[in-house]
């Protein structure tokens, strides 16, 4: 999880999501909403947690998050996720979240969190992950 003293300088994992803040995305003051932020963060683990369960899967849980850095209006955010684990039915995805300051390029970590998913059939009901 982050650790300020040994943070990584660069992404882990792979791109899975790019997006720029709108203004529709801000609070008063031009920065994004943490609550838009985790959004952005679970579309992208489920993007590829899908593609680890090899169908639709669900989020059933989401480990400890701490902003790091606002996140101004305009600033390009990319999320990056690492398969951590699989488990029967579950996949733990590492979800970061890297933003792009337009006006100087500036490139600074957000934050970070483990989301756990689980496979679903059509039923919504748990099954398992194929193994590879």
């Amino acid at each position: 999880m982050i650790d300020n003293e040994e943070e990584n300088l660069t992404p882990q994992g792979d791109l899975a999501l790019q997006i720029i803040a709108l203004p529709r995305d801000t609070n008063g003051f031009g920065d994004i909403y943490g609550g838009w932020l985790v959004a952005q963060m679970d579309l992208a683990g489920a993007a590829m947690a899908s593609k680890v369960a090899g169908g639709r899967v669900a989020t059933v849980a989401i480990d400890r998050m701490a902003f790091l850095v606002p996140v101004a209006v305009g600033a390009q955010l990319s999320f990056y996720t690492q398969t951590l684990q699989v488990g029967r039915s579950s996949i733990q995805m590492l979800v970061e979240a890297w933003s792009e300051d337009p006006l100087s390029s500036e490139w600074r970590k957000v934050t970070e969190a483990v989301f756990v998913f689980v496979a679903i059939d059509g039923s919504g009901r748990t099954r398992p992950v194929p193994r590879r």
